[in-house]
């Protein structure tokens, strides 16, 4: 009969990772519950959703090795509200659980550990060492642009690849919801140990999983084998199920010169296009984007509530020009962008334009005109 005692701030903090990822509406209820495995001084805890499984160790006393499993959700809000500093867990008979404080005792029915899905560690996968910062930033600048609709199975997933250039090898993340698309490539040391033939597909939930792990700080372990993505750091594992769905050829989409190049004030630019949302509708939409010498300007018309309009001082000396364009997706890539000066390459009205930035290194978005 497992019964462990453990400090409490770091079972809460090792619940508190795993709440995104068990099942909250599940047709299977084991999938709401956690695993909590008892061995040697460690307690090792695990959540799957049959997509995303994560597992994370800590040091427990360890009275009684064993397994039992308990509601995430409920041993979450448990902690939560306790007050002391360690908690006692034991496994009592028929499945239920006695949990306490040195204050409150509860009782809480569960299901048997064997029902639990076992996910075996994928072996000898190889591994790249990267900074958790670099990863985090790579999934910030790409997991936005990542398709919502259902239909769009294909497309809902962060496509990522590896890229020589110049001699040089660079992990590539690639998104796209067919109105716009997101790209970045950063250099990674050992980015050749990993096998990334064709590309793969990381499921948005994995990415966000992926991207909480990264902003702990440090660096992480990230490798791919068959049909999965495997991250490690410190004591935490992550594996992804891959998309099986296969990416279109971004390649194509993206100009390969522009000819009207702007620069612009990011914050002015981004502040512009929050203004021009406020009179928006599932109807209306739309901004129109007019560009004339050294000038910017930005109308947002429903007829529905009114119209609103701003111009902005930017560095252009190209022909006039002007584009429809949806100013969410601008204000989605302009507040993921480090960089004061961005640049705007526009080509002509049913062209993309392209956003780029020096401080947004190998950084490059992608965002669609629309008619209006």
């Amino acid at each position: 009969m497992m019964e462990i005692r453990i400090d409490k701030d770091e079972l809460l903090k090792a619940v508190s990772r795993v709440q995104s990822i068990i099942e909250k509406r599940s047709n299977m209820p084991i999938l709401s519950l956690i695993l909590l495995s008892a061995q040697e001084a460690s307690l090792q805890i695990s959540a799957t959703d049959l997509e995303i499984s994560l597992l994370q160790r800590i040091p427990a006393e360890v009275l009684q090795p064993g397994n039992v499993t308990i509601s995430g959700r409920k041993l979450f809000e448990i902690l939560k509200e306790s007050k002391y500093e360690k908690i006692h867990i034991r496994e009592k008979e028929n499945n239920w659980v006695f949990l306490s404080d040195e204050r409150t005792k509860y009782n809480l029915a569960s299901l048997s550990p064997e029902e639990y899905p076992t996910f075996m560690e994928p072996e000898d996968v190889p591994m790249a060492s990267m900074e958790g910062e670099i990863l985090r930033e790579m999934i910030n600048k790409t997991i936005y642009s990542v398709t919502l609709e259902e239909a769009g199975f294909k497309l809902s997933g962060i496509f990522t690849e590896k890229v020589v250039r110049e001699g040089k090898s660079y992990l590539r993340m690639v998104s796209t919801d067919g109105h716009r698309l997101s790209l970045i490539d950063k250099e990674i040391r050992d980015i050749d140990k990993i096998k990334l033939d064709g590309g793969v597909m990381i499921p948005k939930k994995g990415m966000a999983e992926l991207s909480k792990l990264a902003s702990e700080g440090g660096t992480l372990d990230l490798g791919f084998k068959q049909t999965n993505c495997v991250a490690r750091k410190d004591n935490s594992l992550i594996i992804i199920r891959l998309l099986e769905s296969k990416f279109p050829d971004y390649t194509a989409v993206i100009p390969k010169k522009v000819k009207g190049l702007v620069k612009v004030k990011r914050e002015d630019l981004l502040d512009g296009m929050k203004k021009m949302i406020i009179l928006a509708t599932d109807t209306y939409r739309g901004v129109k984007v007019t560009l004339d010498k050294g000038l910017l300007e930005l109308v947002s018309i429903n007829p529905d509530l009114g119209d609103v309009q701003e111009n902005i001082e930017v560095e252009y000396k190209g022909e006039r020009l002007e584009a429809g364009f949806n100013p969410r997706y601008f204000i989605d890539v302009l507040q993921n962008m480090a960089t004061e000066v961005v640049d705007l390459g526009f080509i002509d009205n049913s062209s993309p334009c392209v956003i780029k930035g020096k401080e947004d290194e190998g950084f490059l978005g992608l965002i669609m005109p629309m008619r209006l």
